[in-house]
């Protein structure tokens, strides 16, 4: 009784229902922009529609006198839609960009709770709205621009080749026959994205003539809002009782029979796919995604569904690869298909796929190549194979696309065990078509089991691989306390003349390649004259020339650079030698491990970055070092940073400012914190990496 008193009723008004406009009233949303000319302004407004596609196009006209119009912007793109001749077919006939058109699409699949309604001297008379229209801007006349531009390119080129009159190009022709098409294929023609906009667009459009708001015939056509006849026999459908209104309000719940959803072929709405049987729905989304964990799949289930069913149906449509669930090659080409790039049938495609994922039930790797002369499949089919399950690396082959799935295989091994007899089973058949050997499949499946064996968990990850930095730190400081002592005896040692003596590397891996630059030596022994006295060892100390020259290197280049790994040191000295003029003293031969201990010594220091055990990073890209002190105002904030990354190989950037706020307070700018990154890293996917540590 309250809640009555405080909110009053004012006023009761009957509300009537109109049917007159029941099946021809549609709501359009535009959109309103300050170059639009006002629709009274415009009588010539150009409007067409499609009526089968529910499909409104509308041309809006633009005040070319507005001064936010751009008069030759607008010249310019009439002449390249239209070109310099006008005719009908012009799209704007006054040679201006002078008008916008706007094209609509279906903004509510179901419109039956909309309506109109029009409220006149105390009645609300309401019209169910037959649909309702978005209208956005079209942007068709730039497809046309395009058109002529590629006519006007192609009848130059025609002009061209015409003046070669002595030369007939003889090009060859591959003829292909199609075989005849069965129901099945028809249904599923009739049923695709290019046969279903042939036919949208092969509908005429059907030109309107509009009326302003203030014409005669909007004023006519307006009174059909309104309820013709207010007897009680028309609004029958509004006179109901309280509890009948109540439940056309609110109505049970009651699933439909009559209209089940339709699988989507490659747009998936989950709250339709949820309705569907549980196969159906992992048949589905198998099709889709074509790989995927089983955690992943159990997330994209509805709430409740139990891991066992999941289970029993994953195994109807994928087989198991590495931990991960891979559908079969069947449920992707089914009997009557047939490939898009050769035509083979869907049987050899199966064997094809088949073949494939056996190969990565193998190992992580495999090679196009290899596959297309074992299946003699084309490439085309091969590397659509490939691109279902993997990912191409740069001199490496394809990748498998998902990690290897330990837990799963920990946790569920009755399934593993029966797909590991179904795998021998796939075996023994490609052995039989492609006459496999067995040795070979023998030797690369303990090579998988092994390497399968040594997953660990990111915790066993980060701790050995800080503890190989610390023992590679060290061996390096260990070896760099030998080599000052050995550079402190050889200074005392007297070198006879015409003989120079230069320590090689411990082993052949530390060498480094200066063959390519032999060329700029003129016949000079190690970049030297023979004739010269050398009474300075290549190692010795600042009074070394070689040594010199290279610390000069070697300091300008971390002044400019700040992190550098190893292998992109000595691509860079490599440039450097190359820029250098023939016979200078850098000739002499610098092995890595020279170069190594100049770097060390020149007040820079090793970053021990624990890259994971399963990184392709080589040696000489896991050597990462970086210049601890250049004297400027941010080695605090730098060298801060550095340390970050002896934890962790990537880091995001909220981590970053986390730390250095609580290293230094709230003094840590935006600014600062982008000069730092800039000087040391690069942003990839996101994470943040020292320079030359990241790996695609």
């Amino acid at each position: 009784m309250e809640n009555e008193d405080d909110d009053p009723i004012i006023q009761e008004l009957d509300v009537y229902l109109a049917k007159s406009l029941a099946e021809k009233l549609y709501l359009f949303q535009y959109p309103i922009r300050p170059l639009m000319m006002n629709y009274d302004d415009v009588p010539h407004l150009s409007a067409r529609i499609k009526p089968k596609q529910q499909k409104v196009e509308l041309d809006m006209a633009i005040n070319t006198m507005s001064p936010n119009y751009c008069r030759s912007k607008g010249e310019q793109i009439a002449l390249n839609v239209d070109g310099t001749c006008s005719d009908e077919t012009s799209t704007y006939s006054s040679k201006l960009m002078d008008k916008q058109t706007f094209s609509s699409i279906q903004a509510a699949s179901n419109t039956s709770r909309y309506a109109v309604a029009f409220y006149r001297k105390g009645e609300i008379h309401v019209t169910p709205l037959q649909g309702i229209l978005q209208l956005r801007p079209s942007f068709t006349y730039l497809d046309k621009a395009d058109t002529k531009y590629r006519e006007r390119e192609a009848a130059n080129d025609a002009g061209d080749s015409s003046q070669d009159e002595g030369e007939d190009d003889v090009k060859q022709v591959t003829v292909r026959f199609s075989r005849p098409e069965s129901e099945q294929a028809k249904q599923r023609r009739a049923q695709s994205y290019e046969f279903l906009q042939k036919k949208q667009a092969e509908e005429s459009w059907v030109h309107l003539h509009y009326c302003g708001v203030k014409d005669s015939r909007s004023e006519h056509e307006r009174q059909y809002l309104l309820c013709q006849n207010q007897t009680m026999t028309e609004n029958q459908e509004l006179m109901k009782s309280p509890s009948e209104y109540l439940q056309m309000l609110m109505p049970p719940s009651v699933e439909e029979e009559t209209e089940k959803p339709v699988a989507p072929s490659n747009v998936l709405s989950m709250a339709q796919l949820r309705t569907l049987p549980l196969a159906d729905q992992i048949k589905i989304l198998m099709k889709n995604v074509k790989v995927i964990p089983f955690a992943n799949l159990m997330g994209l289930m509805a709430a409740g569904t139990e891991s066992i069913a999941v289970l029993r149906c994953i195994q109807q449509v994928a087989m198991l690869v590495q931990g991960n669930w891979v559908v079969k090659s069947d449920v992707l080409y089914p009997k009557e298909s047939s490939s898009p790039h050769s035509g083979v049938s869907a049987e050899v495609l199966c064997r094809g796929r088949d073949f494939v994922m056996w190969k990565f039930t193998q190992g992580r790797w495999v090679v196009r190549k290899e596959v297309a002369t074992v299946t003699k499949l084309c490439q085309e089919d091969v590397k659509d194979f490939l691109d279902q399950m993997a990912v191409p690396r740069i001199n490496k082959g394809w990748e498998f696309l998902l990690p290897y799935d330990e837990d799963f295989m920990k946790k569920h091994p009755d399934v593993v065990q029966r797909q590991s007899m179904l795998w021998r089973g796939v075996q023994s058949k490609l052995e039989k078509v492609f006459n496999l050997s067995k040795e070979d499949a023998t030797s690369k499946k303990s090579e998988v089991s092994s390497a399968s064996s040594t997953v660990i968990t990111g915790d066993q990850v980060l701790n050995i691989a800080r503890a190989k930095a610390k023992e590679n730190q060290a061996r390096l400081e260990k070896d760099l306390q030998k080599k000052k002592e050995q550079s402190r005896l050889a200074s005392s040692v007297t070198v006879v003349a015409d003989v120079q003596i230069k320590e090689e590397p411990v082993s052949d891996d530390d060498s480094m390649d200066t063959s390519a630059y032999q060329s700029f030596n003129n016949g000079l022994a190690n970049g030297v004259h023979g004739s010269e006295n050398s009474d300075q060892s290549v190692n010795g100390d600042n009074k070394d020339p070689v040594g010199k020259e290279l610390l000069e290197f070697v300091v300008s280049t971390f002044r400019k650079q700040y992190v550098l790994t190893m292998s992109e040191l000595k691509r860079l000295f490599n440039l450097h030698l190359a820029a250098l003029p023939p016979g200078h003293i850098l000739f002499s031969g610098i092995s890595d491990k020279m170069l190594q201990e100049t770097v060390l010594s020149s007040g820079c220091k090793q970053i021990l970055v624990p890259f994971p055990p399963q990184s392709s990073a080589t040696p000489e890209e896991q050597k990462v070092f970086a210049l601890w002190s250049c004297g400027d105002s941010y080695d605090k904030e730098r060298q801060a940073l550095l340390e970050l990354f002896s934890k962790g190989h990537r880091l995001r950037r909220n981590m970053i400012q986390a730390r250095m706020s609580q290293e230094f307070g709230e003094t840590v700018s935006k600014q600062q914190l982008d000069k730092v990154l800039k000087d040391c890293c690069v942003c990839y996917g996101g994470m943040w990496y020292l320079k030359g540590t990241v790996q695609s």
